[in-house]
């Protein structure tokens, strides 16, 4: 009696060429808006003159480059003491948000190159089991990592909603610190100088 030949299966399934065109295309557009918003970080100052949406803009923008630095604290820290601080905060959180999702459609394309870095390697497992919660607890503080825990969240799948909830809520929490510290720090500074 033959035998009947049995399939082992490989170690990792192979992905459609859909899938993978998909991936390519996230890291390109990753890269694409990292170098043109990198090219007019000395022009963002521009948008301010636009008020909320111009907030929302500079916010998107400069949390749209991944792993580059970019101005966008600073100016919502001066916004908040110029317009609102509550809708400053609100409109940056927004469109920091929205910027954010460059970090991760840079792990959803599985090209990242940072997932070989020692920093990457300590947020990966928290990112895997905490999930939104790290990405909250991540955005809400300045820190200069959360880029590392966008990539970590394509990476792992998370849902893009989940992703996109966790890190709202976070970035609202601080660019409302921001505002209300340039709004009151700028009013201290205009009595102090009085």
């Amino acid at each position: 009696m033959a035998a009947l030949p049995i399939s082992v299966p490989t170690e990792k399934a192979k992905t459609s060429i859909p899938t993978n065109l998909l991936r390519a295309l996230a890291l390109l557009a990753v890269i694409g808006i990292t170098a043109y918003i990198y090219s007019i970080r000395s022009r963002v100052e521009e948008f301010e003159q636009f008020g909320y949406a111009g907030i929302f803009l500079i916010a998107m923008m400069s949390n749209a480059t991944v792993l580059l630095p970019a101005p966008g604290v600073a100016i919502i820290y001066a916004m908040g003491g110029v317009f609102n601080p509550l809708w400053v905060g609100l409109a940056a959180g927004s469109g920091g948000a929205l910027g954010e999702l460059s970090g991760y459609l840079a792990g959803f394309s599985g090209q990242a190159i940072v997932e070989r870095t020692h920093i990457y390697e300590r947020f990966h497992p928290w990112v895997e089991k905490y999930g939104g919660w790290t990405v909250f607890v991540l955005s809400a503080i300045p820190n200069p990592f959360f880029d590392v825990a966008g990539i970590a969240a394509g990476i792992v799948k998370m849902p893009l909603q989940t992703f996109l909830i966790f890190t709202w809520a976070g970035q609202i929490i601080k660019m409302l610190f921001f505002a209300m510290a340039g709004y009151y720090s700028l009013e201290w500074l205009t009595n102090f100088l009085q």
